[in-house]
């Protein structure tokens, strides 16, 4: 539709022009004394777009002859960009390869000649970020090659390019602290990686990347608060998928249980737990089992392994054999500890789920130590002995073989205490 509004149009200046040319009788006189020139005004009018065309090319052509020493630099400016883009190109490709020392050679060619342009007045707008990413390029070469001295300079000068606050050359900045960070992990550098982790922004803190980082930094030093604490922000921004995220959690809430040296601490430790961790089985486990080496109180360890026996006495439980045979150790050395006789609660529980489910060898073992605590002889022993048949684990099979030996000793029968000691000693 264009095409032909343009050939209308056309058309048209071409029939005004031929309508004005053919039947202009005009002239145009000109006087130079003695003489007297007469003009078409047609041959006038021609003769002056004539002169306008010969005026503007002459024009046009003194301009491309000046402007030739400003085209040749600008030539020679993107031929060297594209050098300079070419070598940054070669070394990261070489890097990406593991090809390091050709990687480094071809960033400090990258380097001279950013150096070399900066010299000769003829940088490039984004010379000081180019000259950046060389650096870094460099310096992660140097790291490969375990050439401390050398990475660490590189780092530096990366650093020292990239002080304006320009947003681009910020970014580049930031990338170059994490990767610092990251080589002072590599190097088990625990102090060096914390401090450089610390002067990170706020705002680049909490990416995923330097919390990645810092996590695995924290786990190296051994601070597992610290390390739960990241490991928790990771799990909001769904670092890890929920299976991988609950098994880091789980691992460090123990790990920090472990490390407490008092009761006391232990307790600020456990509320400082959120809900879902604090009801984890191996979480709750572990937190009773340390209380009762701490020597704390058994009801409130009790009180934390709750949900853990919910878990265990629910029909169908998922609860793995190895935490219920844990659950049943740390009841068992808790009643040994605690003076008197047991918690009638918690009596009443494992009576209730022995009795729902008569079968389990675990229950029953654990049913007749309540008994033995309440000093139900008899009772003891048949569950006790009950739970013999069916027990797989060896230690808890020698746990019970000594318990009946404790009982026949009490009832005075010497010769059952000697087989039961015994079978205990032969496991």
């Amino acid at each position: 539709m264009r095409n032909v509004l343009w050939f209308l149009a056309l058309f048209a200046m071409a029939a005004g022009v031929a309508l004005f040319a053919g039947n202009n009788q005009g002239t145009v006189t000109l006087f130079w004394p003695p003489y007297r020139i007469d003009l078409s005004l047609n041959l006038v009018l021609l003769l002056l777009l004539a002169a306008f065309l010969l005026l503007y090319a002459a024009l046009r052509s003194v301009a491309l002859l000046l402007a030739l020493p400003g085209e040749a630099l600008r030539w020679r400016m993107r031929h060297q960009e594209r050098v300079l883009q070419q070598g940054l190109l070669d070394a990261l490709s070489h890097l990406t390869a593991g090809r390091y020392i050709r990687a480094r050679k071809a960033a400090e060619h990258v380097l001279a000649q950013t150096e070399a342009l900066t010299r000769g007045e003829q940088g490039l707008p984004y010379g000081t970020r180019l000259a950046a990413m060389a650096h870094l390029l460099a310096a992660e070469c140097a790291h490969a090659l375990q050439d401390r001295s050398a990475r660490d300079e590189h780092a530096r000068q990366a650093l020292e390019r990239t002080q304006s606050r320009r947003r681009d050359e910020q970014e580049i900045r930031e990338g170059v602290q994490l990767r610092v960070a990251r080589w002072a992990f590599d190097d088990r550098d625990v102090q060096a990686a914390l401090q450089r982790l610390d002067e990170l922004p706020q705002g680049v803190a909490r990416r995923t990347l330097a919390l990645r980082l810092r996590l695995r930094v924290a786990r190296l030093a051994g601070q597992s608060r610290a390390a739960l604490e990241t490991a928790r922000l990771l799990g909001k921004h769904r670092a890890f998928s929920e299976s991988a995220s609950r098994s880091i959690v789980r691992g460090l809430a123990t790990e920090w249980l472990r490390t407490c040296h008092d009761p006391a601490q232990l307790q600020k430790a456990w509320a400082q737990l959120d809900e879902a961790e604090r009801r984890l089985p191996e979480v709750a486990l572990q937190a009773g089992e340390r209380m009762l080496v701490l020597g704390g109180d058994f009801a409130l360890v009790q009180q934390w392994l709750l949900p853990v026996w919910e878990q265990l006495v629910r029909p169908a439980s998922a609860l793995p054999q190895e935490l219920r045979l844990r659950l049943v150790l740390v009841l068992e050395r808790g009643f040994h500890q605690t003076p008197g006789q047991p918690d009638a609660v918690w009596l009443a529980r494992i009576e209730a789920a022995q009795m729902g489910n008569p079968r389990e060898a675990l229950l029953q073992y654990l049913a007749g130590i309540a008994c033995m605590h309440l000093s139900l002889w008899g009772k003891a022993q048949q569950l006790l002995r009950q739970s013999l048949t069916q027990l797989a684990d060896e230690s808890l099979r020698r746990r019970a073989w000594a318990a009946l030996a404790r009982l026949a000793e009490q009832r005075e029968d010497g010769a059952a205490a000697l087989e039961a000691w015994r079978q205990a000693a032969q496991g």
